[in-house]
């Protein structure tokens, strides 16, 4: 592992936001793909399918 990320409060910020997205856009799909009655298998693709369809330019964009 990079112990220069460690003092890189920018990087750090970055990997957070990406993570927390990451977990929102599971959720979401998942929670959306299970209450339109798909099984756990198939809410679980619907996840991985949000998590890929994050716009990653937006989530580069740290302040």
């Amino acid at each position: 592992m990079d112990t220069d990320s460690h003092q890189d409060p920018t990087r750090l910020q970055l990997a957070e936001a990406v993570r927390m997205a990451c977990i929102q856009a599971m959720r979401r799909g998942y929670q959306d793909a299970a209450t339109s009655g798909l099984c756990a298998e198939g809410a679980l693709e619907a996840a991985i399918g949000a998590v890929q369809q994050l716009d990653l330019e937006t989530l580069v964009q740290v302040e």
